[in-house]
Formats: structure tokens, sequence, C-alpha cells
């Protein structure tokens, strides 16, 4: 394990919500933010509304740059998140989860949880020196952002799809550089 579980989650979510704003879309509906606050296991206040959809939609660039930052512009971003939320960390265990890192009350709105806690994560990431574990999709038609948490450092596609596009282009290549007749069928 690089990070803690805590760090990973919170990580694999801000990956996850900024890659919805890639095509096909995602997070479109208010359904849609449910399954995405229970797919990451997020606690505390939710409003389950229009207004609360999109603050956590216009999240997704400003955590695009904070991902993407490099370690220095990171450490500004993530000082001056947790400036703006007076973020105090402190120990916490809920759910099946042992103790771990909140930094905002649960009464906070969710958008602000999910920055700070993207934040909160960040600072393990700059910490550590591990930015090369972030980056973006390998697959030339798409921007995903990729986060790989895997031993040898080998994920370079933000999803399963990309990845076999981009096998089956390769695949493709191949096959017409190796039978210049079959090109023409």
């Amino acid at each position: 394990m690089v990070f803690a579980h805590d760090t990973e989650q919170s990580l694999l979510a801000a990956v996850t919500l900024v890659n919805t704003a890639e095509p096909p879309e995602g997070l479109d509906t208010v359904a849609d933010l449910d399954a995405f606050y229970a797919r990451f296991e997020y606690s505390g206040r939710r409003e389950r509304t229009g207004a609360e959809l999109e603050e956590v939609r216009a999240l997704r660039p400003h955590l695009r740059r904070l991902l993407m930052a490099d370690r220095d512009h990171a450490a500004e971003l993530v000082n001056a998140v947790l400036a703006e939320a007076r973020a105090v960390p402190r120990l916490v265990r809920h759910d099946r989860f042992d103790w771990h890192l909140h930094a905002v009350a649960h009464e906070a709105p969710l958008a602000t949880r999910i920055n700070v806690e993207t934040a909160m994560a960040m600072v393990d990431v700059i910490r550590a020196d591990e930015h090369s574990r972030l980056g973006v999709c390998a697959d030339t038609e798409c921007d995903g952002l990729v986060l790989d948490l895997s031993r040898n450092r080998s994920r370079r596609f933000c999803s399963t799809a990309c990845g076999n596009r981009h096998a089956v282009a390769a695949y493709r290549a191949r096959q017409s550089a190796g039978a210049p007749g079959a090109a023409r069928q």
C-alpha cells in the first residue's frame, strides 16, 4: 500500500470526479451524485439537491488543477484550500473505518468536504513526493486523469475503455503494417 486508506479513497474519488467532465460526461443527476457519495463512502450532511450537484460539478476544474500541479504549486493550492475552509485536522472513526483524518465538520457542504479531503490527500502525495502517480490518460483522444496505485507504476489509462481503444488501434496498425493487402478490403 502506497498511502493510507483514506488518502487513496480521497484521491480515487477526486480523479473519478474530475473524469466525469470527460465525454461521455457523468454526474448528470442527483442520483449520480448519490451513487458517487455511496461508492466513495463519504459521510456527513447531504442536501440531495440540484444546487449541491452543481457545487460538486463546479469543483472539477479546481481538482484537476490541484491533482496535475507540480509539487510546489500543489503545496500552494493545498494551503489555500485548507486556509479557506479553516480546516482543523482531527482523527475520527465512523462506519467501518478505523481512525483516519477529517478536517472539516460533518455539517460542511459536500463540495467543501470533497475539496478539503482531496487537499488532505494531496498533503500525503506532496510529502511522499509521489506526484508521478498522477497523470493524464495515455490515450491521445482522452484527457482523463490516471491515479496509478500499482506497485510497478504501470497504469497508463484512465479507464478500461481507453485501454481497450488503444489496444485495438495498436492491433489494427500492426495488422495494416504486416498485411499490405488487408487494408484494401
